[in-house]
C-alpha cells in the first residue's frame, strides 16, 4: 500500500507539521499566501489529507476533483471557506478546531472595547506622530466601560467568555441569539433580547460573535446601524462579511455611531486606502483575535490530530460531516 500523503497549506505551526510527518509523507506550501487553485486541484488528486487555513478556498470545484482526498482539517472554527455540502457529496470528511480559541478571542474583544472607550489606540498614534506637546487630557477624553451596557450578538463559547469578562467590569449584558441560554443567564446575569433591534438600541457596545453564513451575511447593515445610539461602539471579531462595510463607512462619517473596532474586514486584508483605516475612531487589526502563541499551537495540533485520527481509522477530535464517510 502506498504511503499516505498530507498537503499542508501553510508553515504556521511547525509542531503540527512535525506530528504529521511522524505518520505520513507531508508536503508543505512554503509561501505565506494561500496556494493557487490550480495547485489545490492538483494536490487533491495526489494527497489523502489537507491541513488548511481559514482563507484557503475549498469550493465545489476543488472537492469535485478530489480523486484521492479523504479528509480536510481547517485550523479554525469557521468554515465559510469550505463548501461542506460538496465535501460530503464527494466523500471528503471535514474537521475543525472548536473549544480552543474562545478565551483568547474574548481577551482580545475586551481589549478592543477598552481601547475604543479610552482612546488607547488613537492617543498612542498621536504620541508616535509627535503631537503630544503638553499635559492636556481633554483631547483624549473617553467613556467608561463599567456600568455600561454590552450587547452580544451570538452567545456561543466566545460570546459567553466575553460575558464572563464583562461581568467583572460591572457591565449590564444583553444578548441576542437563535436560542436562549438560561444556564448562562443565571451564571453571568445576562439578559436575552428577543429581537436584534432591541439589543442594538439598548447597548453602549455591540459585539458580534456569530459564524458567517447565508443568515448572517450582511447582518449589520445600514438599517441596523441606524438603530444604534450615537455614542455606541461596534466591535467585530467574527467574520468581515457579517458587517456591510459601505454602511459602516457612511454611518461613521455621519457620526451616527461613536466608533468601531474591526479584527475582521471585507475584503480581507482591508485595502490600505480604505477610509476605515484612517478614521480616528476606528481600530482595525489583522484578524488576530485568536492569535496568542499557545492558542495558535493548540489549534494547529488539533487540526493535525483530526487528519491523523481519520487516516488511522480512529474517531476525529472534531468532525463536521461524519455522514461523508458512508
Amino acid at each position: 500500500m502506498a504511503e499516505q500523503k498530507v498537503f499542508v497549506t501553510r508553515i504556521i505551526v511547525p509542531d503540527a507539521i512535525t506530528k504529521l510527518e511522524e505518520n505520513f509523507e507531508v508536503e508543505v506550501w512554503q509561501e505565506p499566501t494561500p496556494p493557487p487553485k490550480a495547485l489545490l486541484l492538483q494536490k487533491v488528486k495526489e494527497c489523502d489529507g489537507f491541513m488548511i487555513e481559514s482563507n484557503d478556498m475549498m469550493d465545489d470545484e476543488v472537492f469535485s476533483a478530489a480523486g484521492r482526498l479523504k479528509v480536510v482539517s481547517t485550523r479554525a472554527i469557521g468554515i465559510d471557506n469550505i463548501d461542506l455540502a460538496s465535501a460530503t457529496r464527494n466523500g471528503v470528511i471535514v474537521g475543525n478546531t472548536p473549544g480552543i480559541l474562545h478565551e483568547s478571542c474574548a481577551d482580545f474583544t475586551m481589549g478592543l472595547i477598552l481601547s475604543l472607550a479610552r482612546q488607547v489606540t488613537r492617543s498612542n498614534r498621536k504620541v508616535i506622530a509627535g503631537e503630544w506637546k503638553i499635559f492636556d487630557q481633554t483631547p483624549y477624553l473617553g467613556t467608561d466601560v463599567y456600568g455600561k451596557t454590552l450587547g452580544l450578538i451570538g452567545l456561543g463559547l466566545i460570546g459567553t467568555a466575553v460575558a464572563k469578562r464583562a461581568k467583572a467590569f460591572d457591565m449590564n449584558i444583553l444578548y441576542h441569539s437563535r436560542t436562549r441560554k438560561p444556564d448562562i443567564e443565571d451564571m453571568y446575569g445576562v439578559q436575552w433580547t428577543a429581537d436584534l433591534d432591541g439589543l442594538l438600541s439598548s447597548s453602549d457596545y455591540v459585539s458580534i460573535h456569530v459564524p458567517l453564513g447565508p443568515e448572517t451575511q450582511g447582518l449589520i447593515g445600514r438599517e441596523e446601524i441606524k438603530k444604534m445610539n450615537n455614542d455606541a461602539f461596534l466591535i467585530n471579531t467574527s467574520r468581515g462579511g457579517t458587517v456591510d462595510p459601505d454602511a459602516l463607512r457612511e454611518s461613521l462619517a455621519a457620526g451616527e455611531i461613536a466608533g468601531a473596532a474591526l479584527d475582521v474586514t471585507l475584503p480581507e486584508p482591508i485595502l490600505p486606502d480604505d477610509p476605515l483605516v484612517h478614521m480616528e475612531n476606528v481600530i482595525v487589526t489583522p484578524h488576530i483575535a485568536s492569535a496568542s502563541a499557545a492558542t495558535l499551537r493548540r489549534m494547529g495540533l488539533m487540526s493535525a490530530d483530526n487528519i491523523i485520527s481519520y487516516l488511522k481509522g480512529k474517531p476525529m477530535p472534531a468532525c463536521l460531516n461524519p455522514e461523508a464517510a458512508k
